[in-house]
């Protein structure tokens, strides 16, 4: 939904947003404003709840995913509906992006968190009068904030990865899509989660804003730089773990032996899926001189393919903030005003009532634009001809952002190794854009993308305090290090440490 204006409230009364559709801007009724009283309350309803789920064994646990899953299955047309009317995106795209890969994460964590988050024994090399073992246990409340951009899933993959760890959940999704949020709860009431296992709560900044000072036990946060970095210093003052998310300025370089059709169909996909709105969009191309005419000709090509709308068939919606779109204006405003050319697009759409801006396609552009050096988080693809991979590496680093990228050559070991001299924490080698579909993939940013990561293995023990646990084996009466201490068990020590480490059969042997 487009948040259109916010609504005047009698004294007393809670603050209202009057919503609409972003593609036919009709109406779609009010959000009312959680406050921080009712955030408060959630939460303590969370924590009360939390003790008893961290109680159950992962059977009853999985259980609910997999209810969770059948539900969502069997209520994935009226699912999609709902998310298609906040957010005007195409059905098959809100099917494969929010629908399908919500069912995925449900599978995955339903069957493996079990064994990801047992208990384990770890063999020691040096104290083997120990044992350890290594406990993974859940953190209590996880507070978690969600963009609008993918509403659904991006509010529910989290909230799964967190109770199936044995978490609480206080979910804040976007005010720009709270009917998302609204999805969320239904499935898990649906799936039969006990209560206050999940809360949802409903606003705007100044509830999110709430919820971090709520006392939860970390916070999982996906939006801007700044806020992100508002979000940070509160989890710092607290002591309380975070995982930020803050978006990117994702770079593809296209080599000089690339499949140039795929390359082309890579980066229209790239720059023009959800109208641009995706953290890991192409936003910015390196492309090697000798191939750039052909390559950009595709690309023209391929873009002049696209259909714009928000009825029937069509593949590119439209930006779902209005705030957004005039981001997108001003980019591409500011580019043309420095030389670059249009090729494709460059205007909001004159045949569209909402707000739809074209699959815009720029050449000749520079790192003195805007468009290659801010996030626009829309329909727009710059491309920029380099000399060879070297240059497009440098000028892919020249960023703030670390969030993903991708590669394109038939050559699979340069495409390797030239994602690893990228500053980011995904590449992706011959396609775009999948990262954070890739359930088993760890995903996260560097520099100003974000802090932590998210899915696998790596996400899923983000959600835990992490113990350790070591065990006496002998039973002694007393051990080696213990009082008093003495001239000659100084020597006993130096000797072991020269024995040890100073000989290689010692070295082996540890």
């Amino acid at each position: 939904m487009a948040v259109v204006e916010a609504v005047t409230s009698a004294p007393g009364e809670k603050r209202r947003l009057r919503l609409a559709n972003p593609a036919t801007l009709e109406p779609l009724g009010e959000l009312e404003i959680d406050d921080a009283i009712h955030v408060r309350e959630a939460v303590d309803r969370a924590r009360k709840a939390q003790a008893e789920w961290a109680a159950a064994d992962f059977a009853e646990r999985e259980l609910h995913l997999q209810r969770a899953l059948r539900v969502l299955v069997a209520r994935s047309d009226e699912f999609v509906d709902r998310i298609v009317e906040e957010t005007g995106k195409p059905r098959a795209e809100a099917l494969a992006t929010e629908i399908a890969t919500s069912c995925d994460a449900l599978q995955f964590y339903a069957k493996r968190a079990r064994h990801i988050l047992a208990e384990r024994r770890v063999p020691l090399h040096l104290f083997r009068t120990k044992k350890l073992r290594v406990v993974h246990r859940p953190l209590g409340v996880v507070g978690i904030i969600t963009p609008w951009n993918f509403p659904f899933l991006l509010a529910l993959n989290p909230t799964v990865q967190a109770l199936i760890a044995g978490n609480a959940v206080v979910l804040k999704p976007s005010e720009v899509a709270p009917d998302s949020g609204r999805l969320v709860a239904e499935l898990w009431r649906e799936a039969g989660l006990p209560p206050g296992v999940f809360e949802l709560v409903q606003g705007d900044g100044e509830t999110g804003a709430a919820l971090l000072e709520a006392g939860v036990d970390k916070i999982c946060f996906t939006g801007s730089v700044a806020t992100g970095r508002r979000v940070a210093e509160v989890c710092g003052r607290a002591l309380v773990p975070c995982t930020l998310e803050l978006g990117g300025k994702d770079p593809m370089i296209v080599c000089a032996d690339a499949d140039l059709d795929r390359a082309a169909r890579g980066a229209v996909y790239g720059a023009f899926s959800n109208a641009g709105q995706i953290c890991t969009s192409t936003e910015r191309v390196y492309v090697v001189d000798e191939v750039a005419d052909v390559f950009t000709r595709k690309v023209v090509e391929q873009t002049g393919l696209l259909r714009q709308g928000s009825g029937g068939e069509f593949d590119v919606g439209p930006m779902i903030r209005a705030e957004q779109l005039a981001v997108v204006e001003e980019h591409v405003g500011d580019a043309i005003a420095k030389g670059a050319r249009v090729l494709a697009g460059g205007r909001r759409n004159p045949s569209c009532p909402g707000f739809f801006f074209e699959p815009t396609v720029l050449d000749d552009v520079t790192h003195d634009m805007r468009i290659m050096r801010e996030e626009t988080f829309g329909p727009v693809l710059p491309i920029m001809r380099v000399r060879d991979e070297d240059e497009a590496i440098a000028w892919a680093n020249d960023s703030p952002y670390g969030l993903n990228a991708n590669v394109w050559t038939r050559n699979k070991r340069r495409g390797i190794r030239l994602a690893k001299a990228i500053e980011s924490g995904c590449a992706v080698v011959n396609d775009c854009t999948i990262a954070y579909g890739v359930t088993e993939s760890p995903f996260g940013g560097v520099k100003h993308s974000g802090i932590g990561r998210v899915n696998g293995v790596q996400g899923l023990l983000g959600m835990c305090h992490t113990q350790a646990i070591l065990i006496d084996r002998l039973g002694a009466r007393s051990e080696p290090l213990w009082f008093p201490h003495s001239a000659r068990k100084t020597e006993w020590l130096r000797r072991a440490l020269r024995w040890i480490w100073g000989t290689s059969l010692g070295r082996w042997l540890a």
